[in-house]
């Protein structure tokens, strides 16, 4: 049930970002929040809006719709033709692109500052009017299947990586695949889809996020007259599903066509809100970031096991996953590059990590915070994101406090909470072997 207009505004707060620039932190009457950062240095503006919807917030049987929203809010709606979105955006200038995950769904514009309304304009209609007839939802479910087939059914560590994390979360929404299966693709219908729209693109689960150089009254005034007019949903409460707790290493052999092995490696890890979250990170830094790091040093330059490793951190909304790739060398076997690597782990989470080594890390991860939001589009992404997912764009730059605050203590007791081989998921892909050709048999001549 939808309530009455409402359209009205207010600022909440204002929040520091960095020495010079301030974000403004704006609540509409509808429930929609907009946050803005004022920021001249070139002539260019970035419209980005945020969807409290990802696939955390799907049922088994209907996964993959927040999905395929993305794909479905760029074709047609009551006042514009499929196709004219990308049109009006790319005659003005402009660049847009979006992205769904887990907690949220993403959109974003980058273009000249003269051409904001534009933008505003698509977005604030494509929020409201959207068509889901039969021909525009098959289209576009047809699309999400081929880019399925293409990243996960054909595709051996897309497969891996779905495995994964279904074999890690066994009761929560973050072990089914945020593409969804081929059989819930395929069988969403436009009522399907009707009732998703209606229920999660409404102003109250929105966030718009404009950095850059623009008039900031203007601003508000359009925004009002654009989206003032939208209603709010009855959104349903968020999901509150706890993982149980991993008890045992879970093992699974993948034989695929592929010409080296590859190993999986899944630790249940903190949510991105956690204090640890930050600890962790420099954990990977020390171990995987870069020529210099731990585990590339030991299994690709001194014992020649691998040709590539890599990790990274989900930064969920509720714990998530610290998983570990690593691609192995022809000749190497899997024992023994996992004997290895846990030997590496082991030792992050038993020795103290010298100051030096993690002033290092410290400066690196510093470096690479900051150098995301050297652009409009990098600190309005930035700054939704952290809005969206804790809630709080102002916990943006105290993540850099974090990183600072965190000491060789901090590593060894966050090393040995995380990298627990009982809490552990292991995918290992081997080679498959050949099939054997069935023996004709022939008459005697």
């Amino acid at each position: 049930m939808q309530s009455a207009r409402d359209n009205s505004i207010r600022l909440v707060d204002e929040l520091p970002f960095g020495p010079t620039l301030r974000v403004k932190r704006y609540a509409f009457g509808n429930g929609l929040r907009m946050l803005t950062l004022l920021d001249r240095t070139a002539p260019v503006v970035s419209f980005h809006t945020w969807f409290s919807v990802g696939s955390r917030n799907e049922q088994k049987g209907k996964t993959g719709l927040a999905h395929l929203f993305e794909h479905l809010m760029f074709n047609e709606t009551k006042r514009a033709k499929k196709g004219q979105f990308d049109q009006r955006i790319e005659s003005a200038g402009g660049e847009t692109n979006a992205s769904t995950w887990t907690d949220w769904t993403h959109y974003h514009t980058e273009l000249p500052a003269s051409q904001l309304n534009v933008i505003m304009e698509l977005e604030a209609d494509r929020m409201h009017n959207l068509v889901l007839r039969p021909p525009q939802v098959r289209s576009e479910k047809d699309v999400v299947a081929n880019e399925r087939r293409f990243r996960v059914d054909d595709d051996v560590e897309g497969e891996a990586h779905e495995l994964l994390y279904r074999m890690a979360f066994k009761r929560h929404p973050y072990g089914h695949p945020t593409i969804g299966s081929m059989r819930d693709i395929k069988s969403f219908t436009p009522r399907d889809c009707e009732r998703f729209y209606r229920t999660y693109y409404a102003p109250n689960n929105a966030l718009l996020v404009v950095a850059g150089d623009f008039n900031e009254k203007k601003l508000l005034k359009d925004v009002q007259r654009l989206y003032g007019k939208h209603k709010r949903a009855q959104l349903p409460p968020p999901p509150r599903i706890v993982e149980p707790a991993q008890k045992e290493e879970r093992v699974k052999r993948l034989h695929r066509p592929t010409p080296t092995r590859k190993l999986a490696l899944g630790y249940h890890a903190p949510a991105f809100g956690d204090a640890d979250y930050s600890v962790l990170s420099l954990i990977n830094e020390l171990l995987f970031v870069g020529r210099s790091a731990r585990v590339y040093q030991r299994l690709v330059r001194k014992e020649q096991l691998a040709a590539e490793v890599h990790a990274g951190i989900a930064p969920f909304v509720d714990p998530g996953l610290y998983d570990i790739w690593v691609t192995l060398q022809p000749d190497a076997k899997i024992p023994q590059t996992l004997k290895v690597l846990d030997q590496e782990l082991e030792r992050i989470a038993t020795k103290r990590v010298s100051e030096a080594e993690l002033r290092r890390v410290k400066n690196r991860a510093e470096l690479a915070f900051l150098m995301a939001m050297e652009t409009s589009a990098g600190k309005a992404e930035q700054i939704g994101f952290y809005e969206t997912v804790l809630g709080d764009a102002g916990k943006l730059m105290q993540r850099l406090d974090d990183f600072r605050a965190v000491t060789a203590d901090d590593v060894l007791r966050v090393a040995r909470k995380v990298l627990d081989k009982t809490q552990r998921t292991r995918i290992e892909v081997l080679p498959a072997k050949p099939k054997r050709r069935a023996r004709r048999k022939g008459k005697r001549s």
